[in-house]
């Protein structure tokens, strides 16, 4: 049996901008991408914690270690200049993989800096 696993998880990143006329995605400082194995294209879901609201994206590459996190397109009317995100992704893996896999999870400061790994 397969199931929806998760993968990866940046926890309270701040948003540091949003862009309405973008055609549409997340996008993330590289080195925040790499630590967490993300790649560009990606889909993530999007859990505001500032306003509740959720969406599903994918990501596109920012400046590494710019601290960039842009919410684009039409998800750019669920979050505001400073809120607070849950950036997650899920794979779908067997019961063997599910035994050894450890998700990459890490916790930002309010610059987007790394505070800690888990």
């Amino acid at each position: 049996m397969n199931r929806l696993i998760l993968k990866a998880k940046i926890h309270r990143a701040t948003v540091t901008e949003t862009n309405i006329g973008y055609d549409g995605s997340l996008t993330l400082d590289e080195g925040l991408m790499k630590e967490v194995d993300l790649v560009p294209f990606e889909q993530v879901h999007v859990y505001n914690i500032s306003n509740g609201e959720r969406f599903i994206t994918y990501i596109i590459k920012g400046q590494k270690d710019s601290g960039i996190v842009g919410v684009n397109g039409a998800a750019a009317h669920k979050a505001s200049l400073g809120d607070k995100l849950i950036i997650v992704a899920y794979s779908i893996m067997d019961e063997e993989e599910i035994n050894f896999f450890i998700p990459k999870i890490i916790l930002l400061d309010d610059k987007n800096n790394i505070e800690s790994l888990k």
